[in-house]
């Protein structure tokens, strides 16, 4: 029986259209063991392992491992600023401007 966190890497995985050998790979894993984490109660990843398997499906290790009502999107825009701060000053400074075209563009 999957657990919780099985289910929403699975979810995950299948959203972003990644095979479990595609997930594997990105991860550094066999195949075997992301079946595992996806369908067993008992695989239980390490710290390492689970952020691997978050930065892969651009999600959060909270999200994976919540057990309250984490959602989805909450996740993604943790996962997008996440990935925000590991920009240079240049390419934060020209995505904060496509984002006030953005907004502009809703008002």
């Amino acid at each position: 029986m999957p657990t919780p966190m099985g289910e929403r890497i699975r979810e995950l995985r299948l959203k972003n259209g990644l095979t479990l050998e595609a997930l594997a790979e990105r991860v550094g894993s066999s195949k075997s063991y992301m079946w595992e984490i996806e369908n067993k109660g008992v695989a239980r990843p390490s710290a390492e392992k689970l952020h691997l398997i978050a930065n892969a499906l651009d999600t959060t290790t909270g999200y994976l491992l919540a057990t309250d009502e984490v959602t989805e999107a909450d996740a993604a825009d943790l996962a997008f600023f996440r990935n925000y701060q590991k920009m240079n000053v240049k390419s934060k400074e020209r995505l904060r401007g496509m984002l006030k075209i953005l907004d502009d563009e809703d008002e």
